[in-house]
Formats: structure tokens, sequence, C-alpha cells
């Protein structure tokens, strides 16, 4: 799309309640309506991660996709790789609307919506339609009422085996009640024990070994954070994912929907989430990959994820303001961004500014 038909498709959209007008967007990107806006194939962007290979280092985060619909019209729009769900073993409607709220003067979403998704069932009968070929993860989580929270991540690990590129253990929404207490230190080594020792057993089985990422909020203390390091460590992970939403309302402008409850997404997550990426970073050292989510809305701002200590960078809620076009316009200027800097390979940047972002006070 050109940039003055996506301003007009989004003033559309904008008139509509967010949650219907992520229904119709899904619903365009099937009735292929969207074109294509892949930026041309870059060897500079092109990174291998946990033994997969990204065509570039930009994905769309999981909560768009949540049931596996459109993970190819995705890619189309220039994305390298594309994460569905959070999915959850049985179906569930999710929180009562209205629970997405859009702050547009800060570029920012409030969500609630409670891993409203149709279960394992209805996303793997669709994934089973799509080429191998296509790099999607599967992000899988608990259902609100399970009596065994554990055993609904191992059941993910299990059902998607046959289909998943990567895993993605989402223990860190907070619109799940209880959900965010899998990341203190004995929770989160129970958890990564029993989904490490399944997907050990369906490697036995199938002879591929599927990559597994944890993904891990923003609102952790320096002591949360040493729990988290020291678990992922003395496990088997093949990497992490920081960060899910915030709890934070800090310097909104919008006073008014900053009073719903709910985890904050889109531009003002980005210096919090690229701190917590940098200091994660440093606990866990140079060679767990980690992909920054958080506030992703430009080229410079994917960079400044990898100069943090990204290998791979995911986005969402920014494109809800900027539109399909986005993905391509990033990667297009990371292109630039080789050109102008001379690198062989965006990874030569990586860390470049890990301790100015381990600093900073946020």
């Amino acid at each position: 799309m050109t940039r003055p038909f996506e301003s007009l498709a989004r003033r559309g959209l904008f008139l509509l309640d967010p949650e219907s007008a992520h229904g119709l967007s899904i619903r365009a990107l099937k009735s292929g309506l969207v074109r294509s806006c892949a930026a041309p194939a870059d060897p500079r962007l092109v990174q291998t991660v946990a033994g997969l290979t990204f065509a570039n280092p930009i994905g769309m985060a999981a909560g768009y996709d949540k049931n596996a619909e459109v993970p190819e019209a995705l890619l189309k729009l220039g994305f390298g790789f594309t994460e569905i769900g959070t999915v959850t073993p049985r179906p569930q409607a999710g929180n009562d609307r209205p629970r997405l709220f859009r702050l547009v003067e800060d570029e920012a979403v409030i969500n609630r919506l409670g891993f409203n998704n149709e279960g394992h069932g209805a996303a793997l009968a669709r994934l089973r339609g799509y080429s191998r070929e296509a790099l999607v993860g599967v992000n899988i989580g608990a259902n609100k009422d399970s009596a065994d929270r554990i055993a609904d991540y191992v059941a993910g690990i299990r059902t998607f085996y046959p289909v998943a590129r990567y895993f993605t253990a989402n223990i860190s929404s907070p619109n799940t009640p209880g959900l965010r207490d899998l990341q203190a230190r004995e929770s989160l080594a129970a958890l990564l024990s029993a989904v490490l020792a399944a997907r050990e057993e369906e490697a036995g089985k199938t002879g591929r070994r599927i990559p597994v990422f944890l993904k891990i909020a923003p609102d952790l203390t320096d002591e949360g954070m040493d729990d988290i390091a020291a678990e992922v460590l003395a496990h088997d992970l093949d990497g992490l994912i920081v960060s899910n939403t915030t709890l934070s309302r800090e310097g909104l402008k919008d006073q008014r929907q900053a009073k719903e409850t709910g985890g904050l997404s889109g531009r003002p997550l980005f210096e919090k989430s690229t701190a917590v990426l940098a200091r994660m970073r440093k606990r866990i050292g140079p060679d767990m990959p980690i992909i920054g989510v958080g506030g992703v809305g430009s080229a410079e701002t994917a960079a400044e994820k990898i100069r943090a200590g990204a290998d791979l960078v995911q986005l969402y809620s920014c494109m809800v303001y900027q539109g399909p076009g986005l993905p391509g316009r990033i990667v297009r200027g990371l292109s630039a961004l080789c050109d102008r800097d001379g690198l062989a390979s965006i990874r030569e940047i990586r860390d470049s500014r890990t301790d100015y972002w381990a600093g900073r006070k946020v």
C-alpha cells in the first residue's frame, strides 16, 4: 500500500472500535486486498538464530494472528517470520468487552483480551495447510480455568510439534490472573523442566529439534531478572523474548484511556522493554538468542533493539498506527543502515549499546 492509501485506510479503521477493526484487518489479509509490501531480499539481513534461518530479523509478534488465520499473508508484507497465538488447549472467549483500547496521542494500545482464541484444534488444522517453508512460530499458553497450567504448556508442545518452526512459552501476559507467577524461580524451573522434556521426547520421535523461547514481562525487579536468567541458563532453553506488555502508565498523554486495566504496548513501551532486554543480555551472556519486542515503529528503533542485544525483533502495536507497509519500510531502512555504515551483516551492531541501555533508569 502507498502511504496516502494507508493513511486513508487507518482513518476508516479508526471509525470502528479496536476489536472490530482488528477483525476487519484479518479479513482483508485473507481476501488478498492487502498487497505485498516486502522489501528486496538483502543477504546482510539474513540471520541464523536457534538453528533457523530468517530472511530478515523483523517478525510479527504474537497477539495479532491468534488463531493462525493469516501467517502466510503476513510474511508477504515483508516480515521475516511471524508468531501465531497465544493458543490455549481449549477454546476460550477471553475477558468481557470492551477489552482493547487505542491511545492515539501516545501511539499505544491497552489490551485485556485474556488469551481469547479458538483452541489448539482450530489452529492446528490451519497450520497443517501452510507450507513448512513458512517461518511460523507458535505461542502457547494456559487456559484461565486450567487445573494444571504447566500441563497446558506441555500439551501445546505435543500438539503443535509437527507444524511449529519454533515455540514461545508465554508466561508474561498480565491478563490471565496468576500467569505471571510462573516467572517466579521455583515455578519457572518446574515449567521449563516439563516443557523441555516434552520437546526432547518429541524430537526423539521425529528427528527434529524445535526451538523453544520464553516470553517474559518488562515489569521485573532486578531479583526477578536474576532468577529468570539463572533458570534459563540451567535449562536447555533456546532463547528469550523480551518483552510482553507493561502494567506501567508512566508518561502517557491520554490519561482517560490510561485508567483502563490491562497491558500497555506500542511506542511508550520502547524504552522500558529495551532496557530490560539489555539487562537480560548482560545476565545471560552473548550466546543465548533474544528476540526484542516493544515499541518498534521504525528502522531506527528496530536497530536500537539489536544494539541493545537482540538477535531478532518483533512488532505489532505500532503497525496499528503505521499500517501494513511498516515491516517493509523497516527492512528497507535496515538495508540503508547497512549501506551507510558499511556493514557486511546487521548482526555487527548487536550489543554495541548494551551497556547504555542496561544503565537506563526507566
